[in-house]
């Protein structure tokens, strides 16, 4: 530094690189004749020691994020049987943190499509596959050096309507407000969820089912007279108390859902009988919260 030069105030946080919408589609022919089909949309991010690169400009040790790329490829080559998406993404992030010396942590982010298997004539069939709804299923895995994983599971636009058993009223009323108190109206919403397990799961994609029943059920209700709603708070946290109490392997669980709208319309002519509906989603309420496990006592 010349003389006079004022010293920089400035020195480097947190820092990171990695690679996203790397898109893998992998296919495993068992020996019975079935085909297994996945589709994954894949980020990765790395935790490494790379100040040099930011401080000097020098790139000795990075991990590329072209070579990260290639490496999503790689290791969905090396896993010889149908595995979760949970389990891909863990062995995705092993691979990275074994390999390279200077990363300390790898976060995999992976998008699963929602192709499912078809069924011709009543019979699944062998090679056939259709994409199947909106929902995408998708995890966070954090693996550490030390040998420390964390997951999360979870799946964004599941779209659930109910028609009747909800109703909102009794919300602070003043000038702004238009709103009319309503104890029937439709109930609609796309689902964002995310849970964290308690040292992971023994079968993922068994939890994953397990995990979506409990909410589907807890939004519905009984097939018969379903459950009131007074608003989609109250849903949304009895959704996630359903998944707390059933199952003891999730530690918290988060729950984004925003209103879609379907408001009254009468026609021409006619009078509205809860019957037609002006779908709207723009612009919406959205609710969200963390319902959590309470803190278990100490033995």
């Amino acid at each position: 530094m010349s003389k006079g030069t004022k010293e920089s105030q400035a020195c480097l946080g947190r820092h990171q690189h990695g690679k996203s919408r790397v898109r893998v589609g992998r296919v495993w022919r068992m020996a019975d004749g079935k085909n297994v089909f996945r589709e994954y949309s894949v980020n990765t991010t790395l935790i490494s020691a790379m100040e040099h690169s930011y401080l000097e400009g020098t790139n000795d040790g990075m991990t590329a994020t072209d070579t990260q790329k290639n490496m999503c490829y790689f290791v969905a080559k090396q896993l010889d049987r149908p595995c979760s998406v949970e389990e891909y993404a863990i062995a995705l992030g092993r691979k990275f943190v074994s390999e390279y010396p200077l990363v300390s942590a790898a976060i995999i982010e992976v998008d699963q499509k929602p192709w499912q298997r078809v069924s011709v004539d009543g019979e699944a069939h062998n090679h056939g596959f259709a994409i199947s709804g909106t929902e995408v299923r998708m995890t966070r895995v954090e693996v550490r050096k030390s040998g420390e994983v964390d997951v999360q599971s979870g799946f964004r636009e599941l779209r659930l309507c109910k028609t009747t058993q909800s109703g909102y009223e009794g919300f602070h009323r003043d000038q702004y407000t238009l709103l009319p108190d309503t104890k029937e109206r439709l109930m609609a919403s796309s689902v964002t969820c995310t849970w964290s397990y308690f040292g992971g799961a023994k079968d993922y994609d068994m939890e994953y089912k397990k995990i979506r029943q409990k909410l589907v059920d807890a939004f519905f209700g009984t097939p018969k007279s379903g459950v009131y709603s007074p608003s989609v708070q109250k849903t949304l946290y009895e959704m996630g108390e359903s998944v707390i109490d059933g199952c003891p392997e999730v530690e918290w669980i988060m729950l984004n859902m925003p209103n879609l709208h379907f408001n009254p319309l009468h026609p021409v002519a006619s009078k509205f009988e809860h019957d037609v509906y002006f779908p709207t989603s723009e612009p919406h309420g959205t609710i969200e919260a963390v319902v959590q496990r309470r803190q278990r006592a100490r033995l």
